[in-house]
């Protein structure tokens, strides 16, 4: 930097203002690396925040907020090689280096094998998911090596559904609406989804593909002819059409997610293989990949082809009680005809209890079901009334019910671990399998005991009921009457439907419980509510009739009761509450990939390693380029005979060592010490006065929390070195505009302002970043800031320890007072997150601010 003033000197003999004009152009760099910084803070501040778990966000969310902070870094480390003279050029091959392991962390495109476009279900097994997608493969495994009965069928690959996009040329157009997509906005995740099922639907399923599949019909017709025990016509084959997405049925359940489509005749395949494509992007699809950190790319679906059984009986088996792990028995729900409305949750089921030690049936629940379905013989499935002879009976003898146990532990055996297992039997009396995946029990669903059973001096509304995941919710009710009142669910209300629904996923996250009045613990919505840990009771009857939209209520889904009001008592157990997104692999990718960003290894600028080549984060770079840069600019007034090249230091009797550059007569000329009088700018004198009516504090006596929370936060630093972190304070000013960095021990804020005669140009701008005390006194001391700021009209944004505010269009005189109280702030508030050890004395020194220094005139003059 000195050679940089010295090429100035003859430069300014002959033109006065050619050391200006080079600061001017110097200070729009630091400008931009400052700004840049603010932004990669937020950027940082914002994606830790979401640690919490509390917040819904996908993969999009992580990639372009990466993407942001390593193009914020990279233009720091540009902008502070231009201040400096290429002096720090090795933190290209550092920011490549992080960015390519953060890149490496998210990346995630599946592996699609080739393989024929089709593919028998004897051929298949377990570690073929990638290629008949998980559901067909189990399938194939279960009938090829368990020797259970299947229906017959074969996969349609994974390979084929490639081969199908390819051809129609769709992943781009469907990643073009889907990377950009808010999370939050369900109207947005609709019509982008009506858009691309549209799309799907009417492509064109290549010549090769459909030949494959029209000889696999024909292949299939023949082993149905050959092994059927009622003759049917070769012409009118009549099969399942079913999802078998790659990711479906393994560590995530997908459960409902996506269509599947029962009788079809077989002339109807090829246009339900896409519609079951389709149903990749569905809202509800879309919702539950992007919540689970799954990318587009992965979003692969292979499809199973199966002879339909035309079911007398239908339902599914569970090989553990997902609610109770005490209670080792084999649970079955069952209905009459196909099994459909158990998954849906339409119908209340017949419920069985078997023993698993001893095979005994242990209970019997049998429901007063009155329609079934059935399979419409010109395609599809039909509902009917169950006939007379047989309502009120049980839809399975005890022979098959000990049927279905035994081949759940078969299962259960085989896979070494619980089942989900949905099931039916033929008019033929024989039992197949038509699906088998891991049956979810939410982690820790047997440490409610000590909640009480019932809470005297509440009304208990409804009593009743299946308990599908066990939990206690609270809120105000939100009555379902159709799919529609999805979209305006609010945050925190109990939803009470009439029947259960796997499009309740799109708001689970916002939820404190469901109720339904119909359905069962087997069914797919059950298996999703455990999934996303909402409390969940069902069949309870009554509650669309008994429960008042917006009625507060209590859901006490560990002793099935549903009381009146708010039961503090209860409520205490539901703040206990794992966040379910903290399971996920998005989640653990946001871990991972803030490892390389966020922490911070160089604290302290007089440290021995406070040098380039102790970075190892994004963070670690802004902060070494930030207080580099302040240096370099500070070097700007220092040098030999340097003259105007010096910066003006500030005299105005405040414990703040600030040096100032004038661009454009800010500062009386022709000084090297400049006192308030003869500041000329109107923002940086404002602020001055401000500063000078106060009385500075000496460091506040802290408690020994406080003091201690310190000195961790700052790497136990000793006290002694901690008074010397008041640094150099940096202003850049002119007449109506200014630029201050303060650095305040660990604390920085820096205040821009331009005050004008014409109000659309008027601003003040804040920024503040904390440090030093432990994070509660920080965080307090946020509130008080951004409390005080919201007073003075600012639009205020607070993330952990960062704030960043603004103030916009207030006429010069308003602007000049607010200034003035900006001033009075920034000394009211040195080091006083180091006594604010409650939320009580936070309050009591906002409110005492506020009554000193905020006058009611500071609130106006705006246009």
């Amino acid at each position: 930097m000195l050679n940089f003033l010295k090429s100035f000197r003859k430069a300014e003999e002959n033109q006065p203002d050619a050391f200006r004009e080079a600061v001017s152009i110097k200070y729009n760099r630091f400008r931009s690396l400052l700004s840049m910084n603010n932004r990669v803070l937020e950027l940082m501040a914002d994606m830790e925040e979401k640690l919490s778990g509390e917040y819904l966000f996908d993969r999009q969310y992580i990639t372009s907020n990466t993407r942001s902070i390593s193009e914020g870094v990279l233009t720091i480390i540009q902008e502070l090689n231009t201040l400096s003279g290429n002096k720090y050029k090795e933190f290209f091959g550092l920011h490549d280096e992080i960015n390519k392991e953060i890149e490496s962390i998210l990346k995630q495109k599946p592996d699609i094998p080739v393989s024929d476009f089709t593919l028998p279900l004897e051929s298949l097994s377990t570690g073929m998911s990638n290629i008949a997608g998980g559901k067909t493969a189990h399938l194939g495994e279960i009938k090829n090596l368990l020797n259970l009965l299947t229906p017959d069928g074969f996969a349609i690959s994974a390979h084929a559904f490639k081969k199908f996009m390819e051809h129609n040329e769709l992943a781009d157009k469907i990643n073009d609406k889907l990377s950009l997509l808010n999370i939050n906005d369900m109207d947005e995740i609709n019509k982008a989804s009506g858009e691309i099922q549209e799309m799907i639907t009417a492509a064109e399923v290549p010549h090769d593909l459909r030949d494959a599949i029209n000889k696999e019909v024909e292949s299939l017709k023949l082993k149905v002819k050959n092994s059927s025990q009622f003759p049917i016509p070769s012409s009118r084959l009549m099969v399942s059409v079913r999802s078998s997405a790659v990711q479906e049925d393994g560590e995530f359940s997908f459960a409902g997610q996506y269509s599947t489509f029962l009788n079809v005749p077989s002339d109807f395949i090829l246009q339900k293989y896409k519609e079951v494509v389709a149903s990749l992007f569905t809202q509800r699809a879309i919702f539950y990949y992007k919540t689970k950190g799954f990318s587009e790319e992965e979003m692969v679906m292979a499809v199973g082809v199966l002879e339909m059984v035309n079911a007398k009986a239908g339902g599914v088996a569970y090989t553990r009680d997902p609610n109770d792990r005490a209670n080792d028995a084999v649970i079955i729900n069952a209905v009459r005809g196909i099994g459909k409305s158990v998954v849906d949750g339409t119908v209340n089921p017949d419920s069985y209890t078997v023993s698993k030690t001893t095979g005994a049936i242990l209970e019997k629940r049998i429901a007063n079901q009155q329609v079934m379905l059935v399979c419409d013989p010109e395609g599809g499935i039909k509902e009917i009334e169950v006939p007379h002879t047989v309502k009120g009976r049980p839809c399975l003898t005890d022979e098959e019910i000990r049927e279905l146990y035994r081949y759940a532990l078969i299962l259960e055996e085989h896979y070494g671990i619980q089942q989900d297992i949905e099931w039916a039997i033929g008019m033929d009396g024989r039992l197949y399998i038509l699906q088998s995946r891991p049956l979810r029990i939410l982690k820790g669903a047997d440490e409610e005991t000590k909640i009480p059973r019932k809470i005297e001096g509440f009304n208990i509304l409804i009593d009743k009921g299946v308990i599908a995941c066990k939990g206690i919710g609270a809120g105000n009710a939100f009555v379902i009457r159709n799919e529609d009142d999805l979209k305006n669910f609010p945050e925190g209300a109990v939803l009470v439907a009439k029947h259960t629904s796997t499009k309740f996923v799109t708001v689970m996250n916002k939820a404190s419980a469901i109720i339904t009045d119909v359905g069962g613990a087997t069914g797919h919505m059950a298996s999703i509510s455990r999934e996303y840990q909402v409390p969940t009771i069902l069949d309870a009857g009554t509650a669309t009739s008994v429960i008042r939209n917006g009625q507060e209520i209590t859901v006490d889904a560990v002793n099935c009761n549903i009381y009146e009001g708010k039961v503090d008592e209860l409520i205490a157990y539901a703040l206990k509450k794992k966040e379910p997104f903290k399971d996920t692999h998005l989640f653990k990718a946001l871990e991972r990939a803030l490892k390389r960003i966020v922490p911070l290894n160089l604290i302290d600028p007089e440290d021995d390693n406070f040098k380039p080549e102790y970075c190892k984060t994004f963070h670690d770079i802004t902060r070494f380029a930030h207080e580099t840069a302040m240096a370099e600019m500070f070097l700007v007034g220092e040098g030999h005979d340097a003259g105007k090249s010096r910066t003006i230091t500030l005299a105005a009797g405040i414990p703040v060592n600030a040096h100032m550059i004038d661009i454009d007569g800010g500062i009386k000329t022709g000084l090297k010490k400049a006192a308030p009088e003869d500041i000329l700018s109107i923002p940086f004198f404002a602020l001055l006065n401000g500063m000078k009516s106060m009385r500075w504090p000496e460091p506040r006596a802290a408690d020994a929390k406080g003091f201690l929370g310190m000195i961790a936060h700052t790497a136990s630093i000793p006290e002694d070195d901690i008074h010397k972190t008041a640094e150099k304070s940096f202003a850049i000013v002119s007449g109506n505009y200014m630029n201050f960095s303060i650095r305040l021990g660990y604390h920085f804020s820096m205040i821009e302002a331009y005050a004008g005669e014409n109000i659309n140009d008027n601003y003040i701008k804040f920024f503040f970043k904390g440090g030093g005390a432990a994070a509660d006194r920080r965080l307090r001391r946020v509130r008080l800031i951004t409390e005080i700021l919201k007073k003075l009209d600012f639009r205020v944004n607070a993330v952990q320890d960062v704030i960043d505010a603004v103030l916009t269009k207030y006429r010069l005189e308003t602007i000049k007072e607010k200034l003035e109280i900006m001033g009075k702030l920034t000394a009211y508030t040195k080091q006083l997150d180091m006594v604010m050890y409650n939320d009580a004395i936070t309050d009591w020194y906002i409110e005492e601010f506020v009554k000193e220094h905020i006058k009611e005139q500071s609130i106006g003059n705006r246009e």
